[in-house]
């Protein structure tokens, strides 16, 4: 794939991402990045969903703003996940689909609880809270935690399947495949 390709790929993916989460930023819990980043790193592999993971969590600042925490565990959480999901991508490629469905859902899930527990750390350290601002402000983030783990369970389980076929069938995309 040429490199000019290349980039119109990796800029058509991260407007997406950052289309959905603007789109659903005021519903708390519910988001459609993960699912769309899992397929994507499925689909292109290791190297493209890290480039499309940190050009979306640098540029999602233009609209979100600039905060350290925020860019750390977007650098972070992003990039591993689209490290795992586009390794996860050549080692499941023989299972049936509801096989994949089940292994990238409950991974996901997985993922998403721990970009929680990732952000809650990071936010303790960088404001070196005590013990008990620390336990109050994990036990606050439980219930976004709990429904963006729900609604992954669900964007997921749904759109895996119908999306990575979209993306694998592209014309546009269709050489950019491992």
């Amino acid at each position: 794939m040429s490199r000019a390709k290349t980039v119109a790929l990796i800029s058509m993916c991260t407007a997406l991402l950052i289309g959905g989460q603007f789109v659903l930023s005021g519903v708390v819990g519910v988001e459609i990045v993960t699912v769309l980043l899992v397929c994507f790193s499925y689909c292109f592999g290791c190297r493209m969903g890290i480039a499309i993971a940190t050009a979306f969590s640098l540029l999602r600042c233009l609209f979100f703003g600039f905060f350290v925490n925020v860019v750390v565990l977007y650098l972070i959480y992003y990039n591993l996940f689209a490290l795992f999901f586009g390794w996860i991508g050549k080692r499941i490629s023989k299972f049936s689909y509801p096989v994949k469905t089940v292994i990238v859902t409950f991974s996901a899930m997985i993922f998403t609880a721990f970009f929680t527990l990732l952000d809650d750390t990071l936010n303790i350290v960088l404001y070196s809270m005590n013990r008990n601002a620390a336990i109050t402000y994990i036990t606050a983030s439980i219930p976004a935690m709990v429904s963006q783990i729900i609604c992954t369970l669900v964007t997921v389980s749904v759109l895996f399947i119908p999306l990575t076929a979209i993306i694998q069938n592209n014309a546009f995309i269709k050489n950019s495949r491992r």
